[in-house]
């Protein structure tokens, strides 16, 4: 490489299962301005760093958690969750979850979003699960409809999902069926 040149590197979704020196700072602070952009996974204001950084080690530690993380320039841009269920769970065995799914505000508009959610119905297929759910607040218009054109199907509404500044939004429910064969 000559002297002022730089490598580009591509934008990845990749499984984490250990989270590599400055993971975790990439992870906090990119979870951060999507909380502050009104797309946190719950929060509505960024916890303390310590509470945050004691969230993603929990996650890391739950077998039934897989966390899929969306890289862009190399840091960590996102995240999404695929939850399977716990072993006692045989009557709901078949369906998983999509959980804390995000990309920052300033990594947007790369694909990654669409491509974090079809590594997670691609994994979730891979081990079997019949079905997959997901759950968002009304106001996240994007994941909404990222969801929706990714053949997911609203199956409920929960009209005091969350409670956001001074007022209860609802919130969506959405499935998609495993089993059916797409045609192309």
């Amino acid at each position: 490489m000559t002297s002022g040149s730089s490598k580009i590197q591509q934008p990845v979704i990749e499984l984490v299962t250990k989270l590599a020196s400055g993971d975790l700072s990439d992870l906090c602070d990119a979870a951060d301005q999507a909380i502050l952009d009104g797309n946190g996974f719950g929060w509505l204001t960024p916890p303390e760093r310590s509470k945050q950084e004691a969230f993603w080690k929990g996650v890391m530690m739950m077998p039934v958690r897989e966390l899929y993380c969306a890289r862009l320039e190399g840091s960590i841009v996102g995240t999404g969750q695929l939850v399977k269920p716990f072993s006692n769970n045989e009557a709901s065995g078949h369906i998983a979850q999509v959980s804390t799914f995000f990309i920052a505000p300033y990594a947007r508009g790369h694909g990654l979003a669409l491509g974090l959610l079809a590594v997670i119905e691609q994994s979730a297929r891979k081990q079997g699960f019949t079905r997959l759910e997901v759950d968002v607040r009304e106001t996240q218009k994007a994941a909404i409809s990222l969801i929706e054109n990714s053949g997911f199907e609203r199956w409920a509404i929960k009209e005091k999902y969350a409670y956001v500044g001074d007022r209860y939004v609802r919130g969506f429910y959405y499935v998609k069926d495993l089993e059916t064969v797409e045609e192309l």
